[in-house]
């Protein structure tokens, strides 16, 4: 089970003020439960960790299967919540080399309609012009412009590469029940399709179709992830006692460093398979907090790596930050530092050494150092890169983020600051019905 410390962050804060957050939390658990909350529409992830059944993990790993014995590559095509929760856990799991190797266990799982590079667009048509690959197209609405764009191109690359007939076999829809042009093109097409909930945003979709059909296609156990995640959503229940409850005291913490002037957190890793867990982190908090000129800002760093770079700021520069750092107990696998005769590089007090007792002191070599430089620091400790510890962090994070959102009096659901650039890119581009702001863009410009 996942374990949450606070103790280098009260030099700067004091536990007390972290516990008189205890009424204002229960409140917040409250309005979650009995959906009376802001974007209470959107309180779907809440509890489903525990309301997922065999037969539809079943039914996932089935199309799953199909995928997987008939693809050399899959891509997902997605954005935002649409692909980062299922990018998280895969690069969480996966060998970090697979994709070199020439025995592969399963398809390459690539990456679509996240940008709208088109030098990566046609470096991956290029890839996947000799390839048997099939697409997991994800969008509510069908209508976003970087994963729609994508699935245009990958649609018809398919066809033409594998027939008509094939192409519906190894193309999945993950989109909304009823309405949407994702919805209206997998009805018509006759593609196996999934439904992404009404009441799930993107950034809590993660234990939806939307992550697990590609981490299920990726060759990992989601009945394990899910596990995971019911198992810390018991943890971070409602009923559960303040002081016990992780997704709590971290919401109160943060904010209670926030209303100390710490106005960014750098969720820290040392382990380099997490840097997507990071990215997923930075959407949930970056767009449920971020509003009303409010919200703390969440940035990332892979440590040693950016030790080397970002460490001198962290160190030493302005005071508004705190760090998360989430921390590996137990790595897969063993690996010793060798002895060398002629020990030109002075590491022979490491010989014999594990690599991850040198990375775990290098941890806490930074932690003190840090806390030292005026940089409060919580501790977040999984056991293992898991299926089940990937589940119970990603729950607890997005438990944590709901009743956060409320302490800080924002809606964390919602996210209007979003279509912001999507209207001046559609007035630029003049699409049509966008005829007036065309004229007023242009003005400006």
């Amino acid at each position: 089970m996942i374990s949450l410390n606070i103790e280098k962050t009260l030099g700067f804060i004091s536990k007390e003020n972290v516990f008189a957050y205890e009424a204002q939390v229960k409140a917040a658990q409250e309005a979650l439960e009995n959906g009376t909350g802001k974007g209470n529409d959107f309180l779907g992830w809440l509890h489903l960790p525990s309301s997922i059944t065999k037969e539809h993990l079943a039914d996932l790993k089935a199309t799953a299967q199909v995928l997987r014995e008939n693809c050399e590559a899959v891509v997902v095509a997605g954005i935002g919540g649409s692909y980062l929760g299922a990018r998280a856990v895969i690069e969480a799991l996966s060998n970090s080399f697979a994709w070199l190797q020439d025995k592969k266990s399963g398809p390459v799982i690539l990456y679509a309609g996240h940008n709208i590079g088109e030098d990566y667009l046609y470096e991956l048509t290029e890839y996947l012009k000799d390839k048997k690959f099939g697409v997991i197209n994800i969008s509510k609405s069908g209508t976003t412009t970087e994963t729609a764009l994508a699935f245009r191109l990958l649609k018809k690359q398919c066809e033409d590469q594998r027939g008509k007939e094939m192409a519906k076999k190894v193309i999945v829809a993950v989109t909304d029940a009823k309405k949407g042009a994702a919805r209206v093109t997998a009805d018509n097409e006759g593609y196996k399709s999934f439904i992404i909930p009404d009441n799930v945003g993107g950034r809590f979709s993660v234990l939806t179709p939307v992550g697990l059909l590609p981490i299920a296609v990726a060759g990992f156990d989601i009945e394990k992830l899910v596990a995971g995640a019911a198992a810390m959503e018991k943890a971070c229940g409602k009923d559960v006692p303040f002081a016990e409850n992780p997704a709590a005291i971290y919401a109160a913490t943060r904010n209670e460093l926030y209303k100390n002037g710490k106005k960014i957190e750098i969720l820290v890793n040392f382990n380099p398979k997490l840097h997507y867990v990071s990215e997923w982190w930075k959407q949930l908090y970056g767009e449920s907090e971020g509003k009303e000129n409010k919200g703390i800002f969440p940035a990332s760093v892979d440590f040693s790596t950016d030790l080397h770079s970002m460490g001198q700021w962290i160190q030493e520069g302005e005071r508004t930050i705190y760090e998360t750092v989430i921390s590996v107990e137990k790595t897969q696998y063993s690996l010793q530092v060798p002895s060398d005769k002629a020990n030109l590089d002075g590491l022979n007090f490491l010989a014999g050494k594990h690599v991850d007792e040198v990375n775990k002191m290098a941890e806490l070599g930074t932690q003190l150092a840090h806390v030292d430089g005026g940089v409060p620091n919580m501790r977040i400790v999984i056991p293992a890169l898991n299926e089940e510890s990937l589940g119970g962090l990603l729950y607890f994070f997005e438990k944590a983020c709901g009743i956060s959102g409320y302490l800080l009096g924002v809606n964390p659901f919602n996210q209007p600051g979003v279509e912001a650039y999507k209207k001046n890119m559609f007035a630029l581009l003049n699409k049509p019905g966008y005829e007036e702001e065309s004229k007023a863009i242009q003005a400006r410009l």
